[in-house]
């Protein structure tokens, strides 16, 4: 049943774009077992992509950069920056990062020990740039229509297996089911033309490895560049909840591998756009056609558009903490380790030292973590839902486990919801409750208790029921 909200205003919506490619020299900083510091260059284009949104009074930002993600200090300096200059409410800018594992080291700063200047200047520059593609976004607003569809595409695993040896680590689990689930929003002009596709999809971008010296946006790269050739228009990817979940064959450092798994998400996403209808026609019997066989012949009439509601919610949750372990001895322990790796780095030893920086990386996010929470039983934790007409996307920051995606959609009662982590700053896992009995990665690194899944999913439903209500579009 369709509810007319035609007081809600026209939507109007705009794109930006920005290139952000850091320059040759800049370090990366995706993996602890990468033996190089500085990229050499890039193999495709780093970017921001902005969508605004308008109707009637009410402004709203999607933004999404090429970046494995940044803390909380610089999460809060590019928000400042896009609320500055665009005059935008920054409860309703959602900032969120495609995660991938090919940038440049916008994280982890601590570890670099050639190339400290550039990635600092790079990051200096990132804020005012990504605000340019905002502002960009709104000055290009015009009347638009949408719709949304859900289709599948299977380059992604469950990535938590269990090795040889009995120990959960990450890689390729054949035998867990993944989520393939693709969510698609199309934006049309007022002419029919293809004015911005949303692609949604959970897959960490880990396809290139540690081995890879050249700055990438990974899959998410030639899934726009597909979709764009396709459809026309500006394509934004949004991460959804990948943090169990990864590419069918990554960690490489064959290239060709990240453009042919995004090549064959864009080419399934674009077909999902084209199956996606944002005008509605009514077919009424006009007469018969005599003929072989008897022919009745239609006449098409536009059916007058429902304008859809636009809202946005941001709230922060209060996210259950465990029990971290004493602050001073990790940072002891992490001193020891790196004063190590550079010994064995200036020594030219290089396997020898990739370990010990594994160890160092796994030290420094367990130091990080104390720092952060250890005085503290809960942790601040942003979560955003935006309505626009049938179509819920929820964001949250950190990285959930797709089974807590699964269970918001699952629930919604939207029509269409498309559940996203790494959003708003901050790094950490959300694992499940079932991923604590058997430990690996994810557990190991996260802050949060097995209570904080069943938080974030409890919030969601409940501003998603507030959000839709009686008002629902089915």
């Amino acid at each position: 049943m369709s509810t007319s909200i035609s007081e809600f205003g026209v939507l109007h919506a705009g794109v930006g774009r920005c290139d952000i490619t850091p320059a040759p020299g800049t370090p990366q900083g995706g993996w602890g077992a990468q033996t190089h510091e500085r990229g050499i260059e890039a193999d495709m284009p780093m970017e921001v992509r902005a969508l605004a949104l308008a109707q009637a009074d009410l402004r709203i930002l999607i933004v999404d950069a090429d970046a494995i993600g940044f803390d909380a200090e610089w999460t809060e300096k590019i928000v400042a920056a896009i609320s500055e200059l665009t005059k935008i409410d920054r409860r309703h800018i959602r900032f969120s990062c495609s995660h991938t594992h090919a940038g440049p080291n916008t994280f982890r700063l601590k570890n670099i020990s050639t190339g400290l200047d550039m990635a600092t200047s790079y990051l200096e520059g990132l804020p005012l740039r990504i605000a340019g593609a905002a502002w960009q976004a709104l000055q290009k607003m015009r009347p638009v229509r949408i719709g949304a569809g859900v289709g599948t595409c299977e380059i992604n695993r469950n990535r938590r297996v269990k090795s040889p040896e009995g120990e959960t680590v990450v890689g390729v689990n054949e035998e867990v089911p993944a989520d393939h689930s693709l969510g698609v929003i199309r934006i049309d002009n007022e002419d029919g033309d293809v004015h911005a596709t949303v692609v949604h999809y959970s897959c960490h971008p880990t396809t290139c490895g540690w081995q890879n010296e050249r700055f990438s946006p990974d899959y998410p790269g030639p899934m726009r560049q597909t979709v764009e050739r396709e459809l026309g228009g500006t394509c934004l990817f949004l991460q959804g909840a990948a943090g169990d979940l990864g590419p069918r064959r990554g960690f490489t450092g064959d290239l060709n591998v990240y453009r042919q798994l995004g090549h064959e998400l864009g080419l399934a996403a674009a077909a999902v756009a084209g199956g996606i209808h944002t005008r509605e026609e009514r077919q009424e019997y006009q007469s018969l056609m005599p003929s072989g066989a008897n022919i009745a012949q239609y006449r098409y009439v536009e059916a007058p558009p429902l304008q859809p509601v636009c809202t946005m919610v941001s709230q922060t949750l209060q996210l259950p903490i465990r029990e971290l372990g004493s602050q001073e001895k990790i940072a002891h322990d992490l001193e020891l380790l790196r004063k190590r790796v550079q010994e064995l780095r200036d020594a030219g030893e290089t396997e020898a030292m990739r370990l010990m920086q594994a160890r160092a990386t796994q030290m420094g996010w367990r130091m990080e973590n104390a720092r952060l929470y250890s005085s503290r039983t809960h942790a601040e934790w942003p979560m955003q839902v935006i309505r626009l007409g049938e179509i819920a996307l929820v964001s949250v920051a950190g990285e959930p486990f797709s089974s807590i995606g699964t269970r918001i959609r699952e629930q919604s009662p939207a029509r269409y919801t498309f559940v996203s982590g790494y959003s708003n700053g901050g790094f950490g896992y959300i694992p499940d409750r079932e991923a604590y009995t058997s430990g690996g990665y994810e557990v190991e690194a996260t802050p949060f208790s097995e209570e904080a899944a069943d938080v974030v999913v409890e919030s969601a439903l409940k501003i998603l029921n507030e959000l839709f209500g009686e008002t629902r579009e089915a």
